[in-house]
């Protein structure tokens, strides 16, 4: 006979739906010995379940404000030689290529003139940092001593007293843009696609940046939007700007809107342009005031549709 202690216990097959297992498990509510805290019918255990959602919904939050409570108000690197020096190099080397060598911007905003509309310190680290949503600009990966040092180096670029201010009449200067620009770039919605869409460039360019671009537009060639001739087959010339391209294909907007794709094979040339499709507007073609309320007028766009007034 096997001893009591060797015998093989016999397995709990009894299922968590059974009949039985439901009937003790009532048994158990009944005598006012539930299982778990959280099993609890009563008031308590809603209350106990209540405060854990909520505190699970606010670690994310508490998260966030631990981390901005860690970022110091004001740059410690401020007038630090050695950190502008270094936050000169890394600033060359990872932001110009959209700010500009100067910081005012060439595809991305002037930065020289944050701290002259009162943006502080640290609202301007965490926008490095964190970058901005829906725009080309990432967050950052360098270390908080890193970014703290280009922004000291930045500042040093910023002016003194704000540019004067143009004046312009932005009911007009949409007008120009219908009739001039339009054709050829969308603004919430509307427009042409052969030029970057403008929907938004009242947050992202200063009117000094969007002067020059349009007295000369190819000083700066945004990118996406390189110039080319296509010379076909039979003579014909088709000029617009680069969507797609392999060894064996390319793929065009053309002036008039439309996307054209061709064989490489099959075309007799293919010519990069140096200029772009866009044309100066000298001051013959725009004068100073009309460019003026374009400005105005496009220092509105800033994702939203401009207020009429």
């Amino acid at each position: 006979m096997i001893p009591s202690r060797c015998r093989t216990r016999k397995p709990d097959t009894e299922a968590l739906g059974s009949p039985s297992y439901r009937h003790r498990k009532a048994a158990a509510r009944a005598e006012g010995k539930p299982k778990t805290l959280l099993d609890r019918r009563g008031g308590n255990g809603r209350k106990l379940r209540n405060t854990m959602r909520k505190a699970l919904l606010l670690l994310p939050v508490l998260t966030v404000s631990a981390v901005l409570a860690q970022t110091p108000t004001k740059n410690p690197r401020d007038g630090d030689a050695a950190a502008i020096q270094g936050g000169k190099l890394r600033f060359e080397l990872t932001c110009a290529e959209c700010h500009g060598i100067d910081a005012k911007g060439v595809f991305g905003p002037d930065l020289t003139t944050l701290w002259l509309t009162g943006t502080t310190d640290d609202r301007i680290f965490q926008t490095v940092r964190r970058g901005i949503q829906g725009s080309s600009m990432p967050a950052s990966r360098l270390p908080d001593d890193d970014v703290w040092s280009v922004l000291a180096y930045v500042k040093t670029l910023a002016p003194n007293v704000p540019p004067p201010k143009r004046t312009g009449n932005a009911e007009n200067g949409e007008k120009i843009f219908a009739a001039r620009c339009g054709a050829c770039h969308q603004v919430n919605g509307r427009g042409g696609y052969l030029g970057p869409d403008r929907t938004r460039i009242g947050s992202s360019r200063p009117p000094e940046v969007l002067a020059r671009d349009i007295r000369n537009a190819s000083a700066v060639i945004v990118p996406g939007y390189r110039s080319v001739t296509l010379v076909t087959s039979d003579g014909r010339r088709v000029r617009g700007v680069v969507k797609n391209e392999d060894a064996f294909s390319i793929q065009v907007m053309d002036t008039q809107n439309k996307l054209q794709g061709y064989l490489k094979s099959s075309l007799k040339e293919v010519v990069a342009e140096p200029k772009s499709v866009m044309p100066d507007f000298a001051p013959a073609q725009l004068p100073e005031q009309d460019l003026n309320d374009l400005l105005q007028y496009l220092g509105t766009l800033r994702g939203a549709a401009p207020a009429r007034g």
